[in-house]
């Protein structure tokens, strides 16, 4: 997003901590996350946290920062407020920190910061406390985010080391959206299609299977490494075998189309509003359609299933009748992804 004749940029006076900084971090940052606890501008936020809660951090490095459905602002909440929904958890608080590079547009960064503020109320997690540095032009790629967030585990016992023989794996959609998405924009790919990256909050959904007192044995959401890396990490961590019937994972058309342009493995594409369950086999149907009919996962399906077979492996049954092993992916398909 290029500066305008209009535009101003990030100066290093913006994170000098003076006139300057308390003026962007006033108009900008309180403006769009005002609640109570961040505007009482104390060195820690005050929190009332009872029971079990959860607590995860992440950074947000992406690039581009601009890309079709999302930019870094919507993927670093959306990424935060998921690690904690897939732990069972209700998010609350969050951290925000920015790493802005001298000379970054402030209309930029304005847009990056108000689809930050559109994105919590999909969930209803409060900003609470963050930081602002700016750093020389040349030691930054123009913005980094860190978020950390704090959620109450509404359901515990949620592990990837709950896997049993007997349950059925669930997907929310169709996968490798972000991946595909991050390299058309790289790569200027103009293709008719309406292609978007799935970045999205998943606590609407999970919320959903939770009042419904889904059984819930393991939840994660695809991220790096797409599903073969859930999958693979979830055999090994509960010693079990999970066999995927590659008919019937969902892949949209251009996602095929751009793994066979470039090769890659549309399993292994990262996504970010996509997740992975495993629940009892005899309630999955019933988990499918809460997914389907009030979580907006149109495209949700079971796609396979737990046994004690082939223990820490994950098979994967093609449409020609063969079987090979789904491996963890190797090397870097596409860096800077989130």
């Amino acid at each position: 997003m290029a500066d305008t004749p209009k535009d101003k940029s990030i100066q290093l006076s913006h994170g000098g901590g003076g006139k300057e900084m308390n003026t962007l971090i006033r108009d900008l940052f309180f403006a769009e996350f005002d609640n109570p606890i961040l505007r009482s501008e104390e060195d820690a936020a005050k929190l009332d946290l009872h029971g079990a809660n959860a607590f995860t951090t992440d950074s947000f490095t992406v690039s581009p920062l601009f890309f079709a459905g999302g930019d870094i602002g919507k993927l670093a909440i959306a990424g935060t407020v998921n690690d904690l929904a897939m732990m069972g958890a209700e998010p609350q608080y969050l951290s925000c920190s920015v790493i802005i590079e001298e000379g970054f547009s402030i209309n930029a960064l304005t847009t990056i910061v108000r689809s930050m503020a559109k994105e919590l109320k999909q969930s209803g997690a409060r900003i609470v406390c963050g930081d602002t540095k700016v750093v020389p032009k040349g030691c930054a790629d123009g913005l980094f985010i860190n978020t950390s967030g704090i959620g109450r585990i509404l359901r515990p016992n949620i592990s990837a080391a709950n896997l049993t023989a007997g349950d059925a794996i669930i997907v929310s959609r169709d996968i490798g959206c972000h991946g595909a998405a991050i390299l058309m924009a790289r790569e200027g790919l103009t293709l008719e299609s309406a292609l978007q990256s799935d970045c999205a909050t998943l606590w609407p959904v999970v919320e959903q299977l939770i009042a419904a007192n889904i059984q819930i044995h393991a939840m994660r959401d695809a991220t790096r490494g797409g599903l073969s890396a859930v999958l693979n990490e979830w055999a090994v961590a509960s010693n079990v075998g999970i066999t995927v019937d590659e008919a019937c994972v969902p892949i949209s058309d251009e996602v095929k189309g751009l793994c066979e342009l470039y090769g890659f493995e549309a399993m292994d594409l990262a996504n970010e509003g996509t997740f992975i369950l495993a629940v009892p086999n005899h309630i999955a149907l019933g988990a499918l359609e809460i997914m389907q009919r009030f979580g907006h996962c149109e495209h949700a399906a079971i796609i396979g299933a737990v046994s004690d077979e082939s223990a820490g492996k994950v098979i994967l049954k093609t449409p020609w009748n063969t079987k090979r092993y789904l491996d963890l992916p190797q090397g870097e398909l596409l860096p800077r992804i989130c």
